[in-house]
């Protein structure tokens, strides 16, 4: 490969060439043009071995003939109709999702940190323990999302077949790296040892034991020898999505959020607070993408959903459970922010039960109660803030703005 301060190569010198003959004319008698036969109308598109062997990609040749793409062609995965076609849509919840997050679009500079620079450095301004939930919280956060926005790109794309969905995650990949691009301006702008907050899922058991447990249901997704096909596959990527959206996304975020979002609720480290509700918003949105992915498995393909794989689910949603109450245990060993440790047995075991309802399973925890309600609240993202001081949370790009 050629550097700039490579000197040009001499050039070659130009062969010598015979002179041409003398042309002549020649008299050719036209060939009848070939018709083109349009393909019956039972006519079946079968992919090659090499569309096979990928997985429907994308990527696979461009074939002469083949009829176009119906809605029935379509599938989560397994599919092997042409992805490059994005329509017609078959799961218009997936196409509407990723239009709703197109709107929703913010990007961290945007939010105002001087409050929380100046409580940070007044030496009275936190105790410690709220220090260290800050510091837990954006160690455990900016680890967890670059893991998701790894696993995103490099293998859920990879094994859902269907283009609307795709697109989706496209949208919801750029989300993530906004995410990791928030913890790191908070961190920036506080000032904190950015080696001790980027290393915490190293060096702090509860975090390393959230990223170990994580580590082999996305690893497996990332196999680049695995693809689905098989009922024993495909259970097995349904169990790596559920432990994907359903337990990383739908468990282990809400221990940090609950507590962020409590600096926020007594006019602390709003700065913070206010990133946290943008990212809870958009984390939101990606569970509930990939549980409608989820479910649409099931439905596609009820025979995956046997009992013995719905007890190993629950065992694992029971486990993914305990994990983050011993993180709110580690991260809150005395009350503070008005919270106690023993408040998030009860929350996190009423999160799991959420989560079991909404994939089709019997609650793990029966008559667990939510201890903060007004955390719903926050969901909802349903709050007037003066547009002057602050961008409204639930605020969307001009171009999607209905002004009836």
């Amino acid at each position: 490969m050629l550097d700039w301060d490579d000197a040009p190569a001499p050039a070659a010198p130009a062969p010598v060439r015979a002179a041409p003959p003398r042309a002549q004319t020649i008299v050719r008698t036209p060939e009848p043009k070939a018709m083109r036969v349009p393909p019956p109308d039972d006519f079946e598109l079968t992919p090659t071995a090499a569309h096979a062997e990928a997985g429907a990609t994308g990527l696979e040749a461009v074939e002469m003939g083949a009829r176009r793409i119906q809605v029935d062609d379509k599938k989560i995965i397994n599919c092997r109709a042409d992805l490059n076609q994005l329509v017609p849509f078959k799961y218009e919840w997936a196409w509407k999702k990723y239009l709703d997050a197109c709107n929703n679009h913010w990007m961290p500079q945007e939010i105002n940190m001087s409050a929380d620079i100046a409580l940070w450095q007044d030496p009275n301004g936190l105790t410690e323990d709220e220090r260290t939930i800050i510091k837990r919280s954006l160690g455990f956060f900016s680890t967890a999302d670059s893991l998701v926005a790894n696993n995103l790109v490099l293998a859920v794309y990879r094994h859902l077949t269907n283009p609307e969905c795709r697109q989706y995650l496209l949208r919801q990949a750029f989300e993530e790296a906004i995410h990791t691009h928030a913890y790191q301006y908070c961190i920036e702008s506080l000032g904190l040892d950015e080696a001790e907050v980027f290393n915490m899922y190293r060096e702090v058991p509860s975090i390393h034991d959230k990223a170990a447990w994580s580590l082999p249901f996305t690893q497996s997704l990332a196999d680049q020898t695995f693809h689905t096909g098989t009922p024993e596959n495909d259970q097995r990527l349904l169990r790596d999505l559920i432990a994907f959206y359903v337990v990383f996304e739908g468990i282990f975020f809400y221990v940090g959020f609950v507590q962020l979002l409590s600096f926020g609720r007594r006019n602390k480290m709003v700065g913070v607070s206010e990133q946290i509700q943008y990212i809870m918003r958009d984390e939101s949105m990606h569970m509930n993408f990939g549980i409608d992915v989820i479910n649409q498995i099931k439905i596609e393909n009820p025979h995956l959903w046997t009992p013995q794989f719905q007890q190993e689910i629950a065992d694992m949603l029971h486990e993914a459970t305990q994990l983050e109450i011993k993180y709110a245990h580690d991260t809150m060993p005395r009350g503070v922010l008005g919270l106690n440790a023993s408040q998030f047995n009860e929350y996190l075991k009423f999160v799991c039960n959420r989560r079991c309802a909404q994939i089709g399973l019997k609650a793990l925890y029966p008559g667990a109660e939510n201890p903060f309600p007004w955390m719903s609240e926050v969901m909802d993202l349903k709050k007037e803030k003066n547009f002057f001081e602050t961008r409204v949370t639930e605020y969307q790009t001009g171009g999607a703005l209905s002004w009836d």
